[in-house]
């Protein structure tokens, strides 16, 4: 929620007030004879009434006057005078109005303090502290932790205010119903940044989204939610992600980030978000796109999910003969594929003899444990075991580490972890490198 709305929320709120309480005591529609001097004029039943003629005169006196400063020297000295008045709530409502206009933050954020205190449902003012301590909060605030127990403090009591609020005269039906859902969504602002820190995600989801629908440009709930629906990190079962709706905010994040440079880093998280779950980059330009021209995801809005490990076996299957397979292919199929796959494959190399090359892990006379894909020999773990026949002699035993060309048939495996033994293993002989021709120079003559 931006500063922008806030003041047109409170000040689109405090002016009607005003308008109610620079005319503390209305006439009755009869036309009573007019107040002498000094006198407050008669009042209907349902408007304040200051009985005391000094302390009216000290209230219109401060409320009628145009300058802000001499507006609030007027105010303070009025609620300074009469701390019990019946208009203290509407003298407090005025002087924060007073000083947000002035730009003296201390001193709003004060005047509202004192103005919950002495009307506890006081949506504006509430609205005003929720908004201030969240945006501390996410500043980098030294009091960040005070800061958001504040916001989530005055956001939970404005929102439970908020169906007690009554229009303030002089606003229409519609403004008023704009102004609550302003305000609303700067309550739920305040609680579900709060909730995200504290690692709520399925209740920040909530709340973030009702004010990230409101002002769907404000990046200081638009990111905030799309980390929201990403979850946590690493993944709790009983949070599960949500990347639709994460990918979208992000994208969204991207958007209306508030400089070049954080569009850019917003844009590559999103982008690595999308991949992650899509398993490439296509397709990422038309969501974004979608995301500068929507607030919100469109209602037919779909992301089509990377294949899972079977589905990625099954293609590999269908593609490729096991014959035409590299070892990890089949490692891949042997330990993700459905039933079927997997028997495809180990049908077709079963007691086959197979000639390949792999890096030593441990070695023996009668066995050789082998890292035969690329991601094992990495990772210095077997995943290939090479039962001999006959031991082999001690001087060809190979060292760990070295890498090794030899003929096995493979005779099972296990998925997981995946280990393949291979039986009636030999050593190969790597070939030995060409000679290369030998030049004679010749004899001069």
């Amino acid at each position: 929620m931006n500063k922008i709305l806030v003041t047109v929320v409170l000040g689109a709120a405090a002016a009607a007030a005003a308008r109610t309480a620079a005319q503390p005591a209305p006439q009755t529609t009869q036309q009573p004879a007019p107040a002498t001097q000094g006198q407050p004029p008669a009042a209907s039943a349902q408007a304040p009434v200051i009985k005391d003629p000094a302390e009216y005169n000290a209230y219109v006196g401060a409320i009628q006057q145009k300058d802000p400063a001499a507006q609030i020297s007027g105010l303070e000295a009025f609620l300074t005078q009469y701390p019990n008045s019946i208009m203290k709530t509407a003298a407090l409502q005025t002087l924060m109005q007073d000083y947000q206009q002035t730009n003296n933050q201390d001193k709003t954020v004060e005047t509202a303090t004192k103005l919950v205190a002495a009307d506890p449902n006081n949506v504006r003012a509430m609205a005003l502290l929720s908004y201030v301590d969240r945006r501390k909060a996410q500043g980098g605030d030294a009091n960040a932790t005070q800061d958001l127990a504040e916001a989530k403090k005055y956001g939970q009591m404005g929102l439970d205010a908020l169906s007690k609020f009554t229009k303030p005269d002089g606003t229409s039906d519609a403004d008023f119903e704009k102004m609550k859902g302003d305000m609303s969504a700067i309550f739920n602002a305040a609680i579900g940044i709060a909730d995200l820190t504290s690692k709520d995600y399925a209740t920040a989801r909530k709340d973030l989204r009702v004010a990230a629908e409101a002002s769907p440009t404000d990046f200081s709930v638009v990111y905030p939610l799309a980390l929201a629906y990403a979850g946590p990190t690493p993944a709790d079962p009983n949070v599960p992600p949500d990347p639709l709706n994460g990918i979208w905010y992000a994208a969204r994040a991207s958007v209306v980030a508030p400089t070049p440079q954080y569009q850019q880093q917003i844009e590559k998280y999103a982008r690595s978000q999308y991949i992650k779950y899509h398993g490439g980059d296509d397709g990422w330009t038309d969501v974004l796109a979608q995301a500068k021209a929507n607030p919100n995801p469109p209602a037919n809005f779909a992301i089509k999910p990377a294949p899972t490990p079977a589905e990625q076996a099954h293609n590999m299957v269908t593609a490729t003969s096991p014959d035409k397979m590299d070892f990890a292919t089949w490692e891949f199929v042997l330990s993700n594929g459905s039933q079927a796959d997997q028997d495809a494959v180990w049908n077709a190399i079963k007691g086959k003899p197979v000639q390949m090359n792999g890096t030593v892990i441990t070695a023996a006379a009668e066995e050789v444990d082998i890292a035969g894909s690329s991601d094992d020999i990495d990772a210095k773990k077997a995943d290939i075991k090479l039962m001999f026949e006959d031991k082999i002699p001690l001087k060809l035993i190979p060292k760990a580490g070295a890498s090794f060309d030899f003929q096995g048939e493979p005779a099972s495996y296990t998925p997981s972890p995946f280990m393949m033994t291979m039986a009636n293993g030999k050593l190969l002989k790597a070939a030995a490198p060409a000679k290369a021709p030998v030049h004679h120079k010749a004899t001069p003559q």
